[in-house]
This record gives C-alpha cells, structure tokens and sequence, in this order.
C-alpha cells in the first residue's frame, strides 16, 4: 500500500477567503436542497426580525473566530437570497469581517441576487458597501421553465435586473443558467444561452440539473426518464454551451463556468485549488488548517452551535492524506488548466505522481485527458480536454478514487 504524507506547507497555508451563506428565500425553488429558510414576500431586510437576528449571530460567529494573519482577499455572499438583506445589514456583515480579518483594498466582493427581489438604491448600496461582483440567478428565459422550475421571476424581471444592475454601474456581472431541467428542448437551451450572451455579462456559470434527494423534483422526476431531458441530450447541451460561449469570446475556465478575460471568479477558484477559506453561517463549511468543518443546516440548530462556540478554536488536526490527495485532483481537473504536477509532488511525492498517470493515461488515448511531457526537471501538467474532457469527468475521478481505495 502506497503511504501519502502531505507537506507541511499544505497544512500551514492560510485562508484569504470567506464564503456568507445567507439563507433566507421568499420560496423553495422545486430542484433546490440548500439550507434555507423560507420567509415569503413580505419579510425582508431591516423590517423582518428574523433577519436580523442572523445577521447579529453570523457577526458574533465572525468576532469568535480565529484570525490566521491575512487580509481577506475573496468574500462570497451565498444563498438562499442574500439580496433579501438591507445594504446596511450587509454592511454590518463586511465591517464585522474586517474588523476580525481585514479585506485587502482589490478584495473581490461577490453577492448572489435574485431578480425581483431588489432595486437601484439597494444595490448601489451594496455598492457603496464594497459589493464589486454580482451573480444573476437566471436559470432559464422561458416562462414555462420558469414556473415548473419554481422560480418566482419573470423573463421580463430579468431584463430589467440586468439593467439596474447596469444602472448602479456594476461592470462585472455574472448570470447563472441551468440544463437538464423538466420538458426543456436543445432549442431552448440554445435561446437562453443567445439571450444571456446579449445582454453581455463578463461571466456566466451553466449548472447541469442534478435531482437531490428530498426535493419536489425528486418526488416527480426520475433522472434519465421524460420529461426530463435524456443523458445523450443533456450531453449535447454541454456541447452547445461550450461552442456557443466560447465563439462569443468566454474563456471555458472550469467545467461548469465561463469568463471574458480578466473577469474568473477569484472566490471559486479558491475552492477549485483546494486553498483554506473561512464559512460564515447556517450550513457553511470552512476549510481551516486541512480541516473541513460544517455549520448545522437549520436556524435554531446553528444559533445554538455559535453560542456553544465562544471562543472557538478550530481543531489542527489534519485530514487523512488520501482524501486531501483526491480533493485536490478532483478539483483541480475542473480547471482549464488542470493540475500542475510539480506543486502535487512537492505535496503529497513523486511515488503519488507515477500512480496518478498509471490510472489516467489510459484517458488520454481516448481524447478525454491531456499529459504534459516533462520538460527539463518539470513534471509537466495534467488537465481535461473541451468539452469531450468535462463532460466526462466523473468517470476518470471515479477511477482515480478506485485507485486510491486500496
């Protein structure tokens, strides 16, 4: 059996990323299973007190935390919708963070919104409060998906979203869309992606549907059986995507997500490096001194785990070797650029890297994987070819983690 030992500087590395989950939602959309709390229309920022009990408790967990050294460099407000949040309650938030951590001057400052649920003075008030990168939850621009996906805007709510966003002169600007879902068409998926391309976001994320356990849609829908689409179409939207982005000039940087220049999502790509970063809130998880560790998923649950918290100390004992081998390779793959196999042996050694090929080489015949030769005393570079590569991903990690097993 092969030994894996990491490195010290894998377990020493300090985090400069926070992530906010901010639960609360006007409706459960029917393929959601994130930790929500669902608040309906009327309550919402200041006026709600539900709302700001958990801002208060998410800043009291941010002040009990232990502060590694470094300025933040990322910070992603996640949801939920956290544009149910007044900007002055965000504010509270980002003061909180800076006072336990600081936030570097080029920090990148990212909030998930819905369209429908804000307006100009709102988001110039995040503006004003630091916001400098804002995700659009589309999903679809056709009223039927729409509805069966359990969204509460519109078509037109999105258009006029885009625009204030515009308005409030946010220049980076990314849109989420979703393939696979319930009684969508090639065409379909082909009309959101042109309207999405027109309005000229600098980013956009293209999520294939995955049926959760315990949802609405795995209580109506099957994966692979009608209606929704089969595995070979959803496939082919894959392909689509990647060729319709890609000839509108977005860089395919990671499997799921596509950027103009200059404009990849800096907080994600902290996840995609296997990097430390700090979680903030009900059902985050923080990734601290090689530790994962997971914040309770109901509101009741997490208010009492901060208050048991005081004076909180994550634990340094490291994960197992293995399982931060597989992380890495896992999701370092899902990045254009792949793995640099030089940083992977200084990690885990060069034993590591020999097994590694041996599993995967086989891909490469196949057109799916590509090896970097060694050049001089480089161990060259791994990654996965577009689109044929992401798309089938999960069968080389698959093998990779049967590898790893024994």
């Amino acid at each position: 059996m092969l030994s894996i030992e990491v490195s010290a500087p894998g377990r020493s590395a300090i985090a400069t990323a926070a992530y906010i989950h901010i639960p609360f939602c006007r409706r459960r959309c029917f393929y959601c299973d994130f930790p929500i709390a669902v608040v309906g229309d009327r309550l919402r920022g200041e006026a709600s007190g539900t709302i700001r009990q958990y801002v208060a408790t998410i800043c009291q967990e941010i002040r009990q935390s232990v502060n590694f050294g470094k300025p933040l460099a990322t910070i992603f407000f996640g949801g939920g919708t956290p544009s149910l949040l007044a900007p002055t309650q965000l504010n509270q938030i980002l003061e909180t963070l800076n006072q336990t951590f600081g936030i570097a001057p080029t920090a990148e400052i990212s909030i998930e919104i819905d369209p429908a649920t804000f307006d100009l003075a709102q988001v110039q008030g995040y503006k004003a409060a630091g916001v400098n990168r804002v995700s659009l939850g589309v999903q679809a621009f056709q009223p039927k998906l729409l509805a069966q996906a359990g969204r509460s805007h519109t078509v037109e709510d999105i258009k006029v979203a885009f625009h204030t966003l515009r308005q409030a002169e946010f220049e980076n600007i990314s849109l989420d869309l979703i393939s696979g879902l319930p009684y969508q068409t090639l065409a379909d998926w082909q009309a959101s992606l042109e309207q999405a391309i027109a309005l000229n976001p600098t980013h956009l994320s293209c999520y294939d549907l995955t049926v959760e356990a315990g949802t609405p849609f795995s209580r109506q829908y099957k994966p692979g059986l009608a209606p929704l689409p089969s595995d070979e179409m959803t496939a082919e939207m894959y392909r689509l995507a990647h060729q319709t982005l890609t000839q509108a000039g977005y860089s395919h940087y990671e499997i799921s997500n596509y950027a103009k220049p200059g404009y990849q999502c800096q907080h994600n790509r902290v996840y995609w490096e296997n990097r430390p970063f700090y979680g903030f809130g009900m059902g985050a998880t923080s990734y601290l001194q090689a530790e994962r560790l997971a914040r309770p998923r109901k509101t009741h649950e997490y208010y009492e785990w901060v208050q048991q918290q005081a004076n909180f100390s994550p634990s340094h004992t490291p994960s197992d070797p293995t399982e931060i081998l597989l992380d890495t390779l896992m999701l370092g793959l899902r990045l254009a650029e792949g793995v640099d196999l030089d940083a992977l042996s200084d990690r885990f050694g060069q034993a590591v890297i020999q097994r590694v090929l041996a599993c995967l080489a086989p891909y490469e015949k196949q057109g799916w994987l590509m090896i970097e030769r060694p050049v001089s005393h480089h161990l060259g570079r791994i990654w996965l070819t577009q689109p044929e590569g992401f798309l089938f991903s999960n069968v080389l990690l698959v093998k990779l983690f049967e590898s790893f097993a024994d």
